[in-house]
């Protein structure tokens, strides 16, 4: 039973008007567990409540059911696992049937918790679906060539979910359906360089639960797009391509060297923006862009939009890093670091009101409790961690906190200046990892490995037209530290 003592200094002056208005019935009696939630006095109280260990490789993601009882854990061991995370119990561990590394799982909401969507480096979707006695049956539901990150699920609907992946496509999925559907493919976007558009390799996908039909994605370049399924053409066509609104901060437009990994959307549709070795900007529902202009246009009209709000002090350059709300009404920014801390600001003003260490290397993931102020994270150790406001007193900001920000900044502008475009690191990477399997399987030969199709293509064998073979996708194995 989690049990958490809050009590014992009532710090916060106005904790008695709301004991107050609650007891007198002056109040609904959930205005006083949300105000109570979103108190600065419970963040800093978080501390580390119990580890959730069973998985044999990094965890790279979880996430609670709807009524938060339960949570789910996908690594890169390839194992799925459902917990009772109040009393440290795994209640279910399956193979998933991925071939690599598992990067998101999601239970389907109203369905008794008894069906679970996977993606992973491999480029599937696949289905868990849990019968009696623990007996789970895998499908896969759709691919992509190259890995796929994350997942959307529409707010509410126990079949509606979404996919995105490195081959720039987004995928649609109807689980009384047999087949997936492949919307569109993300491109760069029009007069943004003098190079025809290329396909954007996309890392994070949202849904909007204040209006489900707008969807958000980022990737491979500075821009996130927000599209509404209604005007989507189902084909995959030309052209289809037409995001309704575009954020980016006005200094990183026409940047070259910046990339998304991750977007959440708040409960009153802000978007919120992760950059890789960058820093986390949230934007109005309104401090869009027409992106059908060219980029001097777009920078233009930026100008005379509100600024973004900026959060800084952690570093996101190792992996393809998270980034969330908290609070009952959002009221707190969540990311972690490749400095292993977990960091809490506060979304109206930015100030940093908790610093954790939450990984001996590197925090990936952080997941709030749809209802409590509990929280999941997850890294390169092979273990969930949970946070509650347990705490008797209120710790301050650790001691070294400036000389922590001050490194992740140090480490963000050194390699900035020594900077190597990410598409060239990627296709070494990939390159290396051909040569590899060649090697091992004697599979290909030299001039398949190093043809002169993959020189021109990106790090994940995607050239500027065409996706890469399902042989090259297969070969696109991912560690959990490389983004």
């Amino acid at each position: 039973m989690l049990r958490m003592e809050i009590f014992h200094k009532p710090t916060n002056p106005h904790s008695f008007t709301h004991i107050f208005r609650r007891e007198f019935g002056f109040s609904h009696p959930i205005t006083f567990p949300r105000h109570f939630s979103a108190s600065q006095v419970i963040v800093k109280k978080l501390n580390l409540y119990g580890k959730l260990n069973g998985h044999e490789g990094c965890v790279n993601a979880v996430e609670f059911n709807y009524s938060g009882d339960m949570l789910v854990s996908g690594s890169d061991d390839k194992q799925v696992i459902l917990w009772n995370w109040a009393s440290n119990v795994k209640l279910l561990a399956y193979p998933s049937g991925h071939s690599d590394n598992i990067f998101q799982t999601k239970i389907m909401p109203f369905t008794n918790d008894s069906k679970i969507v996977t993606s992973a480096g491999d480029g599937q979707v696949r289905l868990g679906l849990l019968r009696e006695e623990g007996k789970v049956d895998t499908t896969v539901l759709g691919k992509h060539r190259g890995c796929v990150y994350k997942l959307a699920v529409e707010p509410g609907s126990p079949h509606i979910l979404y996919s995105c992946g490195e081959d720039g496509f987004i995928h649609y999925y109807d689980l009384r359906s047999s087949s997936a559907t492949r919307l569109f493919s993300c491109s760069s976007l029009a007069g943004n360089n003098k190079h025809p558009p290329r396909k954007i390799r996309l890392n994070s996908i949202v849904i909007d639960s204040m209006n489900p039909y707008y969807f958000a994605v980022g990737g491979s370049d500075e821009y996130a797009r927000v599209y509404d399924i209604r005007t989507c053409q189902w084909d995959a066509s030309e052209g289809s391509d037409r995001p309704v609104s575009t954020f980016c901060p006005q200094h990183l437009i026409g940047s070259c060297d910046v990339h998304i990994t991750a977007l959440a959307y708040s409960s009153s549709s802000e978007l919120l923006v992760s950059y890789n070795d960058e820093l986390i900007y949230l934007f109005e529902k309104n401090a869009g862009f027409d992106s059908s202009s060219s980029s001097s246009a777009a920078s233009e009209d930026s100008k005379n939009l509100q600024e973004a709000q900026v959060y800084s002090g952690h570093r996101n350059a190792q992996t393809i890093k998270g980034v969330n709300f908290f609070g009952p009404n959002d009221e707190y920014v969540l990311s972690g670091s490749d400095c292993g801390h977990i960091f809490i600001w506060k979304k109206k003003g930015a100030e940093l009101v908790r610093l954790m260490v939450g990984d001996q290397q590197v925090v990936n993931q952080l997941e709030p409790h749809p209802h409590m102020p509990i929280l999941a994270t997850c890294g390169i150790e092979n273990d969930v961690k949970i946070w509650a406001p347990l705490a008797t007193d209120i710790p301050p900001l650790p001691v070294n906190v400036k000389e922590i920000t001050e490194a992740n900044r140090q480490s963000r502008e050194n390699r900035l200046r020594v900077s190597v475009p990410p598409n060239l690191i990627m296709h070494v990477l990939r390159l290396q990892r051909q040569q590899t399997l060649a090697y091992v399987e004697r599979r290909y030969n030299r001039d398949d490995i190093v043809s002169g199709e993959d020189a021109e293509g990106f790090g994940l064998g995607l050239s500027d037209g065409e996706a890469s073979s399902e042989e090259d996708s297969g070969a696109n194995s991912r560690d959990c530290n490389i983004s």
